[in-house]
């Protein structure tokens, strides 16, 4: 079962060599909390996320909305496992995938075919799945002869082609957006966007930081609002499904 917990949570980040001058100190404070640490005059300790306690159930989409600073990227990047709480208690259940950066993990000097494996290994599929889905990833992606070249030899927009077909192959329980992706051209968008649609109708969590409104209200149920780090409200609203 899909499950995310989050119990008295705190998240400080040390920025070293930030110096101790009052105006860099009130600047930080009133823009994301931060403070100088206590034992240093060369540290700024950034108090990204403070007292967070949050528990999200299958069926939840839940919206992250707040102004820019409010946390909403580092809150998704600790649900994925990337920083740990410096306080408090997280527990997840389930496999979560992350489109914060959906290129994360290709290796540039690897072929398009040997990603496809490698960048689905990382996202905890097995070798027997991804042999059985890399026809299908390949046709989707349409690089045709290109999978067998270096990814280094790919322009951008067929970097993200190749990314995008291969994370939206592996099945998410919870699924960790930092704005609505979509990639390609004229073309390809078309498709892309059917097949992120699906990909998300098809995830027992969906937590989606944005500042699109209209994207919020179509696809969450509950609209948890961030400020300086810490939940300001979290209220239940109506979305209409996303699978077709």
């Amino acid at each position: 079962m899909a499950y995310l917990s989050l119990e008295n949570c705190s998240l400080h980040l040390p920025v070293y060599g930030a110096g101790n001058r009052s105006l860099k100190q009130m600047v930080l404070s009133a823009a994301t909390g931060g403070r100088i640490a206590s034992d240093s005059r060369n540290i700024t300790v950034v108090e990204a996320l403070r007292d967070i306690t949050l528990e999200i159930r299958p069926g939840d989409r839940v919206g992250l909305v707040g102004h820019n600073g409010a946390g909403k990227t580092t809150l998704l990047r600790m649900l994925a496992g990337i920083y740990e709480p410096t306080l408090g208690t997280y527990v997840s259940e389930g496999r979560v995938t992350s489109l914060l950066d959906v290129t994360l993990g290709l290796d540039y000097e690897a072929t398009g075919y040997e990603n496809i494996v490698l960048r689905g290994l990382i996202l905890g599929g097995s070798k027997a799945e991804m042999a059985r889905l890399t026809p299908s990833i390949a046709e989707f992606s349409e690089l045709g002869d290109y999978l067998n070249m270096p990814v280094r030899t790919y322009s951008s927009g067929m970097v993200l082609r190749l990314a995008f077909s291969i994370v939206t192959s592996i099945h998410a329980d919870v699924l960790l957006m930092d704005e609505w992706l979509s990639v390609g051209d004229a073309s390809f968008v078309k498709k892309a966007e059917e097949r992120m649609k699906e990909f998300v109708g098809r995830a027992s969590i969906l937590v989606l930081a944005s500042h699109n409104a209209n994207i919020i209200n179509d696809l969450c149920n509950v609209l948890l609002t961030l400020e300086h780090g810490r939940i300001k409200s979290v209220e239940r609203i109506n979305a209409a499904t996303v699978a077709e």
